[in-house]
């Protein structure tokens, strides 16, 4: 009499090839979703750089002093005393901050007294298309400080990304 032996389940070879494959397919699933969320506050700090922009304007056209700022001394320094007079004056509610909370903060600079300013923000992608239209170099002049805003177009991989814009 021969015994019918069945067997009911899987192998551990099939459950580990089961799971590594599930493993494989998380890590690209959030690879993929860190690239979206990448994306998504670089687009973020450039929607913020024109929406303080457009407060900087209204604060302008509103007083005969030009742009906040000018006191400082060092590379886009001016952010403090910006945000003080655009949220005092009402032009905007609350001035936006780094969407992730970035190693270099948003940063702006006024200068040729009053009459000028930078606003600059860093951005993640290595190569963001907004960097090619944006303004590059030193803005505002070695003696009143100036913002940094060197960059290489978002051609090529670079270590700064910054977004520079000016009126």
């Amino acid at each position: 009499m021969k015994k019918i032996h069945k067997t009911k389940g899987f192998t551990l070879i099939e459950l580990l090839v089961v799971i590594a494959i599930i493993g494989i397919l998380a890590t690209i699933v959030l690879v993929s979703l860190n690239t979206a969320r990448q994306k998504a506050r670089d687009v973020r700090r450039v929607a913020d750089m024109r929406q303080i922009a457009l407060a900087l304007e209204m604060y302008y056209d509103s007083t005969t002093l030009g742009y906040p700022g000018g006191s400082a001394l060092s590379d886009c320094a001016d952010w403090a005393t910006m945000v003080t007079n655009i949220e005092g004056g009402g032009y905007m509610t609350k001035v936006p901050t780094d969407p992730g909370g970035g190693s270099i903060a948003y940063g702006y600079d006024m200068f040729n007294s009053g009459g000028e300013y930078v606003l600059r923000a860093q951005l993640e992608g290595l190569t963001n298309a907004a960097l090619v239209n944006d303004v590059d170099g030193v803005v505002g002049g070695a003696g009143n400080g100036g913002c940094v805003c060197t960059d290489t177009n978002g051609v090529a991989p670079d270590a700064n990304r910054y977004y520079c814009i000016q009126p």
